[in-house]
């Protein structure tokens, strides 16, 4: 057994998933929110709130991964367009 002090060191996905791994995260967090308030918004904090909201996350989610994967690129150059690119010491 290893003492208490020590943890193991967990493992990172390599670097260059990163460009799946950041709109993935994106998606799942603004679509929860996003739904959860549309959703709560049209049926009140009711049983059928709680009933009908995983579906509406998930249909959201659904669109909403595979267009953050389309316009990132598109996304990226138009911030380009208006941020400096900071300079190198």
């Amino acid at each position: 057994m290893k003492p208490s002090g020590e943890r193991r060191a967990r493992r990172k996905l390599p670097a260059r998933y990163a460009a799946v791994v950041m709109p993935l995260t994106l998606s799942v967090l603004m679509t929860f929110v996003v739904s959860a308030i549309a959703t709560l918004k049209s049926l009140g904090p009711t049983q059928a709130f709680i009933a009908t909201w995983p579906a509406a996350w998930a249909i959201s989610w659904l669109v909403a991964f595979p267009t953050l994967l389309a316009v990132l690129p598109l996304v990226r150059r138009m911030v380009a367009l208006v941020v400096e690119t900071p300079k190198p010491n």
